[in-house]
């Protein structure tokens, strides 16, 4: 009974199954792929960093991987090092603190850099921030006031002050940081919308946008769905990089994280106290772009299970094959569901 409950064991998330036919099913619903969240001591695979967080830290940890964690485990990124020394000097590194150039843009209230071009490109990836201001009757209206632009060493291409098409009626300043007179001669809308349209196409028709290769320029944030919404902004869903869209970012729950939770939970430190600068939210994204995208998973020729290649690994029609296959062997013809960041690293302009 032990070897036949063994034998249908998912090789991924170690649950175990009664038949080998629930355990097919399972694989073919549950997208496993070399691209989840592992532990660095079972090698158990995890839908999200949250999922593994739980797995190692609790509130109801597996108490070996606790263990071992304890002495050895990184509580920033969830990495677990071969002795305590190497742990020290991993996370004087993984352990980042805020930016500095925020802080000069705090206080230079219409110190404005919005010199937005084409260009042939250094960066591949830009993260993108906005405040709101209030509008409409009661001020729950969002209104974008204003909006910052880096790059991927956290250079800033554009910072500016954005004048609504509706009257304010809420200025926010507690959060924002607004002022009347600040909005009284800032760019309209409509201009920061098409300089930013025009930067981030970077020449390419948006049409022929593609999520692999091309000019345009990946686009890094939070919430996009609505900053783009409120910038009356469009552009291809498979150049957008959105950290509270992210599978391995969310909720065990596949519920979004705040960015602030975000920003403390896998960069260290704190982020939105007070007065909150779009640069500081955009440094924070472009960190958590850039850790997820360095993680080191094993390059496929075709990654995702919505690759017509793989369109058959679990086709109903291959149930007898399947069910004569090993756990490891179910696993190794698994695909994720979800376009890893990973595979921005592989994609060298």
């Amino acid at each position: 009974m032990d070897s036949e409950t063994q034998r249908n064991k998912c090789a991924a998330c170690y649950r175990q199954f009664n038949k080998k036919e629930h355990l097919v099913e399972h694989m073919r619903i549950s997208y496993h792929s070399v691209h989840e969240p592992m532990c660095g001591i079972c090698g158990k695979r995890c839908r999200s960093f949250e999922s593994l967080r739980d797995h190692l830290i609790g509130p109801l940890p597996k108490v070996e991987c606790e263990r071992v964690f304890r002495d050895h485990g990184c509580t920033i990124c969830l990495t677990v090092l071969n002795s305590p020394n190497s742990l020290r000097v991993h996370q004087d590194r993984c352990q980042l603190s805020r930016g500095n150039n925020g802080v000069l843009h705090r206080f230079a209230n219409m110190g404005i850099q919005d010199d937005l071009r084409i260009d042939s490109g250094k960066t591949r990836a830009v993260a993108l921030a906005c405040k709101m201001v209030g509008g409409g009757s009661d001020g729950s209206l969002d209104l974008c006031a204003r909006v910052c632009i880096i790059d991927e060493y956290e250079n800033i291409l554009f910072h500016s002050y954005v004048k609504p098409q509706l009257p304010v009626t809420n200025y926010r300043y507690e959060t924002t940081g607004v002022r009347p007179e600040y909005l009284t001669d800032a760019m309209p809308l409509r201009h920061v919308q098409r300089k930013i349209q025009d930067f981030l196409c970077n020449g390419e028709p948006m049409w022929k946008i593609r999520s692999r290769g091309g000019k345009a320029k990946i686009l890094v944030g939070h919430g996009l769905e609505h900053d783009m919404k409120c910038l009356e902004l469009e552009y291809p869903l498979v150049k957008i990089r959105d950290t509270a869209k992210y599978p391995p970012l969310m909720k065990t729950s596949k519920l979004s994280n705040s960015l602030k939770y975000l920003t403390k939970s896998y960069l260290g430190y704190d982020i939105q106290n007070g007065i909150q600068d779009p640069y500081d939210d955009c440094v924070a994204t472009m960190r958590l772009y850039r850790r997820m995208r360095s993680q080191a998973h094993r390059m496929e020729d075709y990654p995702l299970a919505t690759d017509s290649q793989n369109n058959n690994n679990f086709a109903s029609w291959r149930q007898g094959e399947l069910e004569r296959m090993s756990p490891n062997e179910l696993l190794a013809i698994s695909r994720s569901d979800y376009y890893c960041w990973c595979l921005d690293s592989k994609d060298v302009a």
